[in-house]
């Protein structure tokens, strides 16, 4: 049987700032630049979550998109018009890089999508690709994990 990918996409607004306590302010102004005044700032994020798997027989769906919407809506809840340095414990020891959110976002989704119980039982997270602006994004394909 043939393999499938499906993608959906996601939006939600984060703040974040990119600072190193253990730098002075003059290497994190160097090194972030705008990305690292005091209170932070902010991003629309669009998401795409891709699932692969084989299409159930009895249904035709890699995943019911119902399940698939809330695993994924449950995880964005946690970071979903927060600041992810000071409402996440997630970055409380990595800069939240889109990068670094983009791998965090991985190990959540990935979780949530197996404890959906998908009937499709082939179905795996294939890949995120996390939208910052409208042309800066990062793919992660859970490949260093």
């Amino acid at each position: 049987m043939s393999t499938v990918t499906l993608s959906r996409k996601f939006e939600f607004s984060s703040s974040h700032r990119y600072w190193r306590a253990d730098w002075s302010d003059d290497q994190n102004a160097a090194t972030f630049g705008l990305c690292a005044l005091p209170n932070g700032h902010g991003h629309n994020y669009t998401l795409e979550v891709s699932v692969s798997g084989q299409p159930d027989p009895d249904t035709g769906m890699v995943i019911n998109l119902v399940d698939l919407k809330d695993a994924v809506d449950s995880v964005l809840t946690e970071f979903d018009h927060k600041h992810l340095n000071l409402d996440t414990s997630y970055f409380d020891a990595d800069i939240p890089t889109t990068e670094n959110f983009a791998v965090v976002l991985w190990r959540l989704i990935s979780s949530a999508i197996i404890a959906t119980g998908s009937k499709s039982k082939t179905c795996n997270l294939r890949r995120l690709r996390l939208y910052e602006t409208s042309d800066l994004y990062v793919e992660y394909t859970g490949e260093f994990e």
